[in-house]
């Protein structure tokens, strides 16, 4: 998968891209993100990107010109003014609190695309004819305000990497992670079996596989009940998921 990022802070990103899961996956040639500074494709002697919003305000809103140009050229989109948007099967993802709230389902949603445009925003916000006219697609990762938008791009790169082939370790670890199965993941023990007088349960030393799946499956539901039981109105729950719930509704209510 390729990643095209656009930023006025280049600099941000080498220091994560190069740890850990991320680098690995660069190196074995699965993911390739190229960071493109935005400033390179001003024309001014300033390299400016940003300038004074019409109708007054505070902040600064950064121009058009440089954006269009850095992704139609890298994309290789012809500049046609009369086209509501350019002609491309390229996601171009830009980075805002004003989009749809980033989750697993979107994360594996877009790992489904072989190349993915993230565009950073910063100061107070962009030219809304890059919105109306390049964009293809908003995410937020939250309902907050960051300075700019390399952190979730990030993010972006990291959960959706997670969903490509041969990038974990393990071949299903994406699909185990919290919220992937739409409940928090179950509680996670090593060695060693005893710290401090604590023991990790018993079943997991059974070799039971079948009995480690089941108790696997029930903490899940109720780490998912205690702590986020708004997750368990959309979760695909079985006939046995269902009664395991209702037991522990009815020990809520005995315990009151």
């Amino acid at each position: 998968m390729q990643f095209e990022v656009f930023t006025l802070l280049p600099e941000v990103f080498p220091s994560y891209l190069e740890t850990s899961i991320i680098k690995r996956a660069r190196e074995r040639g699965l993911i390739h993100v190229r960071v493109h500074n935005i400033r390179d494709y001003t024309h001014d002697k300033h390299h400016m990107t940003d300038d004074t919003p019409y109708g007054g305000g505070g902040g600064m809103v950064m121009k058009p010109e440089p954006i269009f140009e850095a992704i139609e050229t890298v994309l290789g989109l012809n500049a046609e003014p009369t086209q509501p948007k350019p002609e491309s099967n390229i996601p171009i993802i830009m980075l805002t609190p004003q989009g749809r709230v980033f989750n697993q389902s979107i994360a594996q949603e877009l790992s489904q695309h072989e190349h993915i445009v993230l565009i950073c925003g910063r100061y107070e916000g962009i030219d809304e004819r890059i919105r109306e006219h390049l964009v293809t697609d908003e995410i937020s990762i939250g309902d907050y305000v960051l300075t700019g938008g390399e952190l979730p791009a990030l993010i972006l790169i990291d959960a959706i990497s997670r969903f490509l082939p041969d990038v974990l370790g393990d071949p299903t670890g994406a699909q185990d992670d919290s919220h992937a199965m739409g409940l928090l993941e179950y509680p996670h023990y090593t060695r060693p079996p005893e710290f401090r007088g604590w023991k990790i349960p018993e079943v997991l030393l059974s070799g039971a596989h079948a009995k480690i799946d089941k108790w696997r499956r029930e903490q899940a539901l109720l780490r998912t009940f205690k702590k986020r039981p708004d997750m368990l109105e959309k979760a695909e729950l079985t006939k046995e998921d269902k009664k395991f719930l209702e037991r522990l509704k009815s020990e809520v209510k005995s315990e009151k």
